[in-house]
C-alpha cells in the first residue's frame, strides 16, 4: 500500500508560548481548511461590517473560489491585540492551479496561500496578541456563497 504524503513549501512555524497563544496557526489552518482544494477566481477588497457591533463597514480581502465560495479575511482588533491585513499580492500566472496549502514566513507575518507551482497569493499581516490571554487577535474568516457570472456559481 502506498502512503501519500503531504508536502508544505513553508515549514511550520512555532512561537513562544509568550507571544502567541495558538491563534496565529489556528487562523492559518482555518484559512488553510476553506480554501485548499480550490483555485482563486479573485480577489478583491470589499466593505463588510467587522462584527455585529460594528458601526460601519470596512475593507476586507474577499477571496473568490472556483466553487462559489468567498473567503472573507476580516481584521480583528480588541485594544492593543490585532491582526490586519497589510498588503496582498495575487500572481495571476498561477491562479490556474489548485492550492495546496497554506504556510507562513517572518512570525506569522508572511502568510502564502500555494500550490505545487509557488505561490498563487501571499499576504502580508499585520499582527500582536497585545496583553496575551486577555484581548482577541486573528482574523474573522467568513464564508459566503456567492452569485458571481466570473464563477458560473448560482
Amino acid at each position: 500500500m502506498k502512503e501519500f504524503v503531504t508536502k508544505t513549501h513553508y515549514p511550520i512555524e512555532i512561537l513562544d508560548e509568550d507571544v502567541d497563544d495558538g491563534t496565529m496557526p489556528a487562523n492559518v489552518n482555518e484559512l488553510a481548511d476553506k480554501v485548499v482544494g480550490h483555485k482563486i477566481v479573485k480577489t478583491e477588497y470589499v466593505k463588510r461590517l467587522r462584527d455585529r457591533w460594528s458601526i460601519a463597514p470596512k475593507e476586507s480581502l474577499q477571496i473568490t473560489l472556483d466553487n462559489g465560495t468567498a473567503v472573507i479575511l476580516k481584521d480583528n482588533g480588541d485594544c492593543c491585540a490585532f491582526t490586519e491585513l497589510q498588503s496582498f499580492l495575487l500572481n495571476p500566472e498561477k491562479v490556474d492551479h489548485i492550492i495546496t496549502g497554506v504556510g507562513t514566513t517572518n512570525n506569522y507575518e508572511t502568510w502564502h496561500i500555494y500550490a505545487d507551482f509557488g505561490d498563487v497569493l501571499e499576504l502580508q499581516v499585520g499582527w500582536s496578541c497585545g496583553n496575551l490571554g486577555y484581548y482577541g487577535y486573528g482574523f474573522i474568516i467568513d464564508v459566503e456563497q456567492i452569485e458571481d457570472k466570473d464563477t458560473g456559481a448560482n
